[in-house]
């Protein structure tokens, strides 16, 4: 049977959704935006982002991973069965991949505060378990 493009996209959608706010959550109540701004008064980070229109672009970018999140849930379901199970050991192995290593990197070479890339890790390892959970409930064949 072939995979339901319409529930991966909508799997997606919802999923992005989901991790949006989970991405809102984390730089407000984890990082707090108060050490952004410490940061670029110190220097650390530039005061304007170098690509126009960052926080857009970002959501949007999350997105698009979680419609991918959606459509690999979709795809390995045939073999290791339907379910949160499934939709678990997938968001954790790419979010894993996405978050762990560049902010491991960043938390032992970078001049700012740990807390930003153990955040940013956050953001995208729970955010694409969270996606996933989200499509993996959502998909129907």
């Amino acid at each position: 049977m072939g995979v339901n493009r319409g529930r991966v996209f909508l799997g997606g959608l919802l999923g992005g959704v989901v991790w949006n706010v989970w991405s809102v959550a984390v730089q407000f109540l984890i990082i707090g935006m108060g050490r952004y701004q410490a940061a670029q008064n110190a220097g650390q980070f530039l005061k304007e982002p170098r690509y126009p229109a960052f926080q857009v672009q970002w959501v949007v970018l999350l997105f698009i991973l979680a419609i991918i999140l959606a459509h690999l849930y979709a795809w390995v379901r045939q073999t290791l069965g339907p379910g949160p199970g499934t939709a678990l050991k997938v968001g954790f192995l790419v979010g894993f991949a996405a978050g762990f290593p560049t902010n491991f990197g960043t938390a032992t070479w970078a001049p700012f505060e740990r807390m930003f890339p153990l955040g940013w890790m956050l953001e995208l390892w729970v955010g694409a378990i969270l996606a996933t959970l989200v499509a993996g409930w959502l998909y129907k064949e």
